[in-house]
């Protein structure tokens, strides 16, 4: 039975806490540059004493500074802040400690899981330690459905997916079930995902080949720029959907239940389709504003979506009563080493699932009972 990992706060009434100094502060003086000896956040739940009193960030990312700054009541509060949207006045946390002695202290090993299951480390030689194609996923998508139907109803379920799924018409049918059951709170991908998802909605193909017999067709080359072509004159994607009147696939779910899609822009792109972020800090911006809240984070077939999402993820949110509470953190790819590219980024511990995405969603469906 699904329970939430439970939250340990410190006991700041002892030490080294209660004689800790309070945080030291300097002012930024130019807009977007950090003072020096600045503080650069985790992505571990970090408190810094300030007037006597230990906080903690709402919203939290890694490689960040915090902001000593004060909320409607006039209550000092913490804000991070990407250094290049620092601006002239801002109050920043210097140092580089993270143990109390600065008035910093990082809290990494903070839930009490009472889901996990402990491993007999009695035996000093172990086969299959480690994830890889050989590891069995039975428990572990047993806790992502326990996971997605709590957060369903009590959190905010957000997906990282690249373009693999509009090729396959099983995954396709998969995610839109999985999105119209209500565990899809927003989706974050680029320009190709929409655009051979609604290929495949209005010509059955992506990239030209059938998304079922996989025959390629004749001019199929033609096809996504063609759809890209009749989506920009329709004006927006959201436009499309409904005067063509498609219900099939990704795009169409997100469209027809109101799940926000944040599409990022790349060097690579066609078109792109109208929506696509072609600012690559603007994209960053919309995505962690859709991420900042999640409670639930699925990154699937993307690596370079995947460790941006990672270092914009802190470990930890609030839910409704304003606890603290874990953000579960997943990544799905066929390779080893893009699952294994996030921990060696320093982003959020992640499970991971070594799997063909295709198949992978298809599982979770049928686990859900959608299929």
């Amino acid at each position: 039975m699904f329970a939430m990992p439970v939250y340990r706060t410190p006991d700041f009434s002892q030490e080294p806490f209660a004689s800790a100094p309070d945080a030291t502060l300097a002012e930024v003086e130019a807009d977007g540059i950090a003072p020096e000896g600045f503080h650069s956040t985790s992505v571990f739940p970090e408190y810094v004493k300030v007037g006597g009193t230990w906080l903690l960030p709402r919203h939290s990312r890694m490689d960040a500074s915090i902001v000593v700054a004060r909320n409607e009541a006039g209550e000092r509060m913490l804000r991070v802040v990407e250094n290049r949207n620092l601006r002239a006045g801002d109050l920043v946390v210097l140092g580089r400690t993270e143990d109390a002695e600065e008035g910093i202290y990082v809290h990494a090993d903070c839930f009490d899981d009472p889901c996990a299951e402990q491993a007999d480390r009695s035996d000093k030689f172990a086969f299959r330690q480690a994830r890889s194609r050989e590891t069995s996923f039975a428990r572990d998508y047993d806790r992502l459905y326990e996971r997605l139907r709590h957060d369903r109803d009590h959190g905010k379920i957000v997906w990282v997916m690249g373009p693999a799924f509009a090729f396959d018409a099983d995954a396709r049918r998969a995610m839109q079930r999985i999105i119209e059951a209500g565990f899809v709170d927003g989706i974050m991908a680029g320009n190709a995902l929409a655009t051979h998802d609604l290929e495949a909605a209005t010509l059955h193909t992506a990239l030209g080949q059938d998304i079922y017999t996989q025959q390629t067709q004749r001019n199929g080359h033609y096809n996504h720029l063609e759809v890209i072509n009749r989506v920009r004159r329709a004006g927006s994607i959201e436009a499309f959907v409904r005067t063509e009147g498609i219900e099939d696939g990704i795009v169409a779910g997100c469209v027809r239940q109101g799940v926000p899609l944040v599409l990022a822009g790349s060097i690579r792109d066609d078109g792109p389709l109208p929506g696509v972020i072609g600012d690559a800090y603007e994209a960053q911006a919309a995505m962690r504003a859709m991420v900042s809240d999640a409670t639930t984070v699925i990154c699937m077939a993307t690596m370079l979506h995947t460790i941006a999402t990672g270092n914009m993820t802190p470990s930890y949110t609030f839910d409704e009563q304003g606890a603290i509470r874990p953000v579960f953190f997943y990544t799905v790819d066929v390779s080893e080493f893009v699952t294994n590219k996030l921990l060696d980024r320093g982003s959020v511990s992640a499970t991971s699932f070594i799997a063909n995405v295709q198949n992978f969603i298809v599982i979770v469906a049928k686990g859900l009972g959608l299929m």
